[in-house]
């Protein structure tokens, strides 16, 4: 399993901007595709977004498409949900999670390792 520590998160108004972090103890974290998922309280863990291990392939869920982004830096062994235009309906605790495989998955079983979550509020 490979340590990942998520950061970033906070409190943020309506239409604010955060940059979430996620940071990867594994040294060949080029061979890792990566996901975030959020979960509210009583809900399941749902899938936001994921990036392939070379990066060329990234998606999100249709409900943050156009204000959720992700991106990669290998050189810091991490990746990043940069989230744009945000609603009082994204507030949870954002998860990344890592699974050694050339593509992502939206399927939380589907990967390996987990963060430990950090969490975003929007007020109005």
């Amino acid at each position: 399993q490979v340590r990942l520590v998520e950061s970033g998160g906070g409190l943020v108004q309506v239409g604010g901007s955060l940059r979430l972090s996620c940071a990867a103890s594994e040294r060949t974290f080029g061979d890792l595709s990566m996901g975030w998922f959020r979960q509210t309280q009583g809900k399941e863990r749902e899938f936001v977004g994921g990036m392939s291990r070379s990066g060329m392939l990234a998606d999100v869920t249709d409900s943050v498409k156009g204000r959720f982004t992700l991106s990669r830096d290998s050189a810091k062994s991490t990746v990043y949900l940069i989230m744009k235009s945000l609603k009082p309906e994204d507030t949870a605790v954002y998860y990344c999670a890592a699974r050694s495989s050339s593509v992502f998955s939206p399927r939380r079983s589907d990967y390996d390792s987990w963060g430990q979550g950090t969490q975003v509020t929007v007020s109005s």
